[in-house]
């Protein structure tokens, strides 16, 4: 299985960003391509212990009893909802939000295991560095396919 915090495995995931344009168009969901690369750096940053998001007690049992199936189980759905942190509504410059995606995504390789701060996700529950592994790489994986990466 491939994994962030392998270094060639992390440059396949930066090569297909770099084949995104200004013009790339989603083939679902409402996201452009700046604002899909804005959600990926945001969602990261909870990883990284920068970014904070508030979870009602109902959507954190939802998150604890869904995180397996999610985490190792088939394919993101098309069109999953997602904390309202996480939801980019306002434009950003492209290459800014490209090279801040791929500065954060870089750092599971160049930072490894030690880059992850954050062990008790408010959605999710418990993570071990295998559960950020495999959401990180199945999140990221979801949006570039999204954008036909």
């Amino acid at each position: 299985m491939s994994s962030i915090y392998n270094k060639a495995d992390n440059d396949l995931i930066i090569a297909r960003i770099h084949k995104l344009t200004p013009e790339t168009k989603a083939l679902w969901g409402k996201m452009t391509v700046d604002q899909m690369l804005q959600h990926c750096t945001i969602t990261s940053d909870v990883a990284f212990g920068k970014k904070d998001i508030k979870i009602n007690f109902l959507l954190k049992l939802l998150g604890r009893m869904l995180k397996k199936k999610v985490f190792y189980g088939g394919d993101m759905g098309k069109n999953s909802p997602t904390a309202k942190e996480f939801i980019v509504t306002n434009h950003i410059e492209f290459e800014k939000a490209k090279s801040d995606f791929i500065a954060n995504f870089s750092r599971f390789a160049s930072e490894g295991k030690s880059s992850i701060i954050l062990m008790n996700h408010p959605f999710w529950g418990k993570m071990t560095y295998d559960d950020w592994d495999a959401l990180m790489w199945k999140h990221t994986n979801h949006h570039l396919e999204q954008f036909g990466v």
